[in-house]
């Protein structure tokens, strides 16, 4: 990972607004407010026959290969869990990307979008986790309970955060937390942490709305890199973090939650943009051997496209750019691949 290109103050204060808030600081980033949700919830959705979705044998479980209780030195694998949950075995690095293994992605047990498909790696069989990722506060990416499981489970976990969510997770039992803004870095005993700018907004109420930050993630343990984008619209920075922190071997990108994309775009990359955004971060300097992990699709229905277009859609605007089959991993539930 090369070093991180310095901030002007003016560039690291614009995407934080007057009264303590956050925004995206770019005017096609601004997501729609809460007049268009309704607009979408209740005048369309509800008057328009949307495509049907597949029965959820079309995601089938694979059996995943971790290991235990750690990778070797010098390997790094991902383990696709569901949505945006990765388990990443970073050499001697167990590393998670927003966990969640609840059933619901809800502030309730009884409502909100349930499971397609259970877990690919079952909690009990996690391996002790060492670094906990999480990109923002929504309730597909930072779920109550499994904080409060993680915090009891990996106590000396660290866990890397954006801007403001420090009290929720140690409300919840994490000790360890390390609270980052965008392009900022931290050292984690050979483990270099960065937090990378994305599209996005964040709240778990009507109140909360970007009261705290949204963020995708970088790692590096000096023989590979990996960036995680988080949860994150197409935005101009993405050739700027591959710029400040690549070369990657591994970028892990949302494909999924896309339709209407009047009111989705802001927040939530399409397969054909994602494919964009990977020829963009993965344009410095390895080429041709960087890979592509697609996630945020399969598990929980957020959105008006059918479950299974998503995968299929990057697979088709990635054979379209020309990009190597092979360097397409489009993982099943629970499926580990190593480099």
């Amino acid at each position: 990972m090369s070093e991180a290109a310095p901030v002007s103050s003016e560039a690291a204060d614009a995407h934080r607004t007057a009264d303590g808030r956050f925004r995206n600081p770019w005017l096609s980033g601004r997501p729609r407010r809460f007049g268009g949700f309704l607009r979408w919830a209740l005048l369309e959705r509800p008057f328009q026959r949307l495509p049907s979705d597949p029965d959820p044998s079309v995601f089938p479980l694979a059996e995943p290969n971790v290991s235990y209780p750690r990778a070797t030195r010098g390997e790094l694998s991902v383990t696709w869990v569901g949505h945006s949950t990765t388990l990443l075995q970073l050499g001697q690095w167990n590393i998670l990307t927003d966990p969640i293994w609840s059933e619901r992605a809800s502030p309730v047990a009884f409502a909100g979008p349930r499971r397609w498909v259970a877990p690919g790696l079952s909690f009990d069989d996690l391996p002790d986790i060492d670094v906990v990722l999480v990109s923002h506060n929504h309730y597909d990416h930072l779920d109550d309970r499994t904080v409060r499981d993680l915090a009891e489970r990996s106590p000396e976990a660290a866990w890397c955060l954006p801007l403001g969510l420090e009290e929720f997770v140690r409300q919840r039992g994490v000790r360890r937390i390390h609270q980052l803004d965008w392009w900022d870095e931290v050292q984690l005993d050979g483990l270099r942490v960065a937090c990378a700018a994305a599209q996005h907004f964040s709240g778990r109420s009507l109140r909360d709305r970007n009261a705290t930050l949204w963020c995708g993630w970088v790692l590096s343990d000096g023989k590979y890199s990996v960036y995680y984008a988080g949860d994150t619209g197409y935005h101009p920075e993405f050739g700027r973090i591959g710029e400040a922190f690549g070369p990657f071997d591994i970028a892990i990108l949302p494909v999924g939650a896309y339709q209407p994309q009047w009111f989705m775009s802001p927040a939530h990359l399409n397969p054909e943009e994602a494919v964009q955004a990977f020829g963009k971060v993965s344009a410095n300097g390895r080429r041709g051997k960087c890979v592509m992990v697609p996630v945020h699709f399969g598990t929980f229905k957020l959105s008006d496209e059918p479950m299974d277009e998503p995968p299929r859609r990057t697979r088709e605007a990635w054979l379209r750019a020309g990009l190597p089959l092979e360097n397409l991993w489009l993982l099943a539930h629970g499926e580990t691949r190593r480099l």
